[in-house]
């Protein structure tokens, strides 16, 4: 099918969705999730295909990210469930208002109505999304990266058969088929059949997104998060948190790329970070991290020196920036100048540093000792996550279930009518 195609059969699906109650919304999440482990072979044996397609072509650490295993897939499935044992958002009250005519106005929640969502090479993003867009009341269109296409189009087909068995159209999954840059150009101006686009990837799509959408999008952002070690810091702590937020997965954008360190503890605290990312690692088999050093830091450690762009690259890597900042207030000051407002912390022992940093910091997700990798819907309670919002509108943060609905008024009456100029002119005597 075309884009525009299943644009139009997405529509279908609409109300349906809209009209369907939380125990059946429920019910097809589990009939989804039940379905996306009876598939498992055929979703595992499509993963294959795309990893072999990519192997040479991308890192390992991308690779990764494409990478899907049974443990993956259970834990796929665990997130469907999660989100179906989460209250329903749609038809919430948010606010009621009774104004001194009797009228009752509500503020309800209700659904998007099409949701579409582009991404790259992460296959748990699919059901990931459609898990979200469901239980919101939403149909899903699903746009993914060419490396992914084969393991996405094997979930969707399972997640549909959940669907249709538990009642609900499969037309309210769907994956987009063509994978060139007409598609995600064609979803941008989709006015009319797209209610909200999501952007998940690299900065190029996000931007292009943010640029080209004529339907409304909401910004995910890149991460070039920040850990800085204050001079109140308990050090040990801060390796431990460091290694986690740079090393526990390095491919995903809440993972850490800058480190910046106060003047007062970096003699002392570099050295234990370089042989816990460098030695340590590479003695256990496991990939060093490269340290790029700002010039005070190369004073310290062994390292590569950085570049000025080093301190603005979302690397996706087992690559850190290292910078040494002279207070609290440059770190901030740095801070301001190169984060994409993802996720940043302090490690500090210091409430006031730690209140100042947190106060100032303008971060969609900000840390008091603790890794940067906990931005995350499933770790922040949500369940799992359309994305992460860089954005002050609508949406800041991890965006669950109530991130994708929007609201209307209802308003009760009981014979009202609005008065004004004309409704107190008398009619004259005659």
């Amino acid at each position: 099918m075309t884009t525009h195609e299943i644009l139009i059969a997405a529509q279908s699906a609409r109300q349906p969705l809209a009209l369907a109650g939380t125990d059946t919304k429920n019910q097809a999440l589990e009939a989804m999730a039940a379905a996306l482990t009876a598939a498992s072979d055929e979703i595992l044996a499509a993963n294959r295909k795309d990893l072999e397609a990519a192997r040479g072509k991308v890192s390992d650490v991308m690779l990764d990210r494409l990478a899907l295993t049974p443990s993956r897939l259970t834990d796929m499935a665990k997130g469907m469930r999660e989100v179906a044992a989460l209250p329903d958002p749609v038809g919430a009250l948010l606010r009621q208002i009774v104004r001194p005519n009797g009228l009752v106005i509500e503020k309800r929640a209700v659904p998007m109505g099409v949701i579409a969502i582009i991404y790259e090479s992460r296959p748990n993003v699919t059901s990931d999304a459609a898990a979200l867009a469901i239980k919101a009341g939403s149909a899903c269109v699903l746009r993914c990266g060419r490396d992914a296409w084969q393991s996405c189009h094997a979930i969707v087909e399972a997640l549909r058969r959940g669907l249709v068995s538990a009642g609900l159209p499969g037309t309210a999954v769907s994956l987009i088929e063509d994978t060139t840059h007409a598609s995600a150009n064609e979803l941008m101006a989709a006015d009319g059949l797209v209610d909200l686009l999501i952007p998940r990837g690299g900065a190029g799509l996000i931007s292009a997104c943010v640029r080209n959408a004529t339907v409304p999008c909401i910004q995910t952002g890149t991460g070039i998060c920040h850990v800085y070690v204050d001079a109140a810091a308990d050090l040990e702590m801060a390796v431990r948190i460091i290694e986690n937020a740079k090393t526990s997965r390095p491919s995903v954008c809440n993972a850490e790329e800058v480190c910046l360190v106060h003047r007062d503890v970096a003699d002392k605290f570099l050295p234990m970070l370089h042989t816990a990312l460098v030695e340590d690692r590479a003695a256990q088999g496991l990939t060093p991290v490269e340290l790029r050093l700002d010039e005070r830091g190369a004073a310290i450690i062994a390292g590569t020196p950085a570049s000025a762009q080093d301190f603005d690259t979302e690397f996706l890597n087992y690559i850190l920036a290292v910078g040494v900042v002279d207070s609290l207030d440059d770190a901030i000051a740095h801070i301001a100048a190169h984060s994409t407002h993802h996720s940043d912390a302090i490690v500090t022992a210091d409430d006031k540093a730690a209140a100042r940093f947190t106060a100032c910091v303008d971060s969609a997700a900000v840390y008091v000792n603790a890794s940067t990798r906990f931005t995350d819907g499933g770790e922040f309670g949500l369940g799992c996550e359309m994305g992460i919002s860089t954005q002050k509108l609508h949406a800041r943060g991890p965006m669950g279930l109530a991130e994708l609905c929007t609201y209307k008024y209802i308003i009760h009456g009981s014979g009202q009518t609005r008065g004004g100029a004309a409704a107190k002119l008398q009619t004259p005597c005659c």
